[in-house]
């Protein structure tokens, strides 16, 4: 029996495309870029409605991606959140490319764009950009950063943001938690 429209949404189902038959409305999940890696525990949905996520340890959720529990509720839509974001632009190429190699270096999570890259804002890491004569926007703006060699391996996944959380995912470590 589905749970009333005021109680918790337990999600355990996840697909590229909404559930067939599913009721409409449905919901949004707004997420940043390392929630999108915690696939289990509460959230809220945008319009307030709480959300249990029971989902597999795996690859972290994808924006547009749906999630599901039990028939008759209503599917859920994964959307990224806007976050506070450096955008770096370099009239030299190479410059940029200076910059990607260094942040990479930090294993600083990069959205890589045509022309700039995108990271998680941070004053430290602008200051260091900025000392490098880059331009620097600040921005509020959904975060997709690259999956990173080791993401496809299995390895390690780092989102460094004001608290830098340098510590594995969930996601990494299935026996973990």
């Amino acid at each position: 029996m589905p749970e009333s429209a005021s109680g918790p949404l337990t999600l355990t189902q996840r697909s590229s495309t909404p559930p067939t038959g599913a009721p409409e409305p449905w919901l949004r999940l707004c997420l940043g870029a390392a929630e999108r890696f915690r696939l289990r525990g509460h959230r809220r949905s945008a319009c307030g409605r709480d959300l249990v996520l029971q989902l597999e340890r795996g690859e972290p959720l994808q924006p547009g991606e749906w999630l599901s529990g039990a028939p008759g509720d209503p599917p859920v839509r994964v959307e990224a959140a806007a976050e506070p974001l450096l955008v770096v632009r370099a009239s030299d190429p190479l410059d940029l490319l200076r910059a990607a190699y260094h942040l990479g270096n930090r294993h600083v999570a990069l959205e890589v764009c045509a022309g700039e890259l995108r990271l998680l804002e941070d004053s430290v890491l602008a200051d260091l950009l900025e000392q490098r004569g880059l331009e620097l926007e600040h921005r509020q703006a959904p975060f997709l950063p690259e999956a990173g060699a080791y993401a496809a391996a299995g390895g390690h996944r780092h989102i460094h943001g004001p608290g830098h959380d340098h510590g594995p995912s969930p996601a990494d470590h299935p026996t973990h938690g």
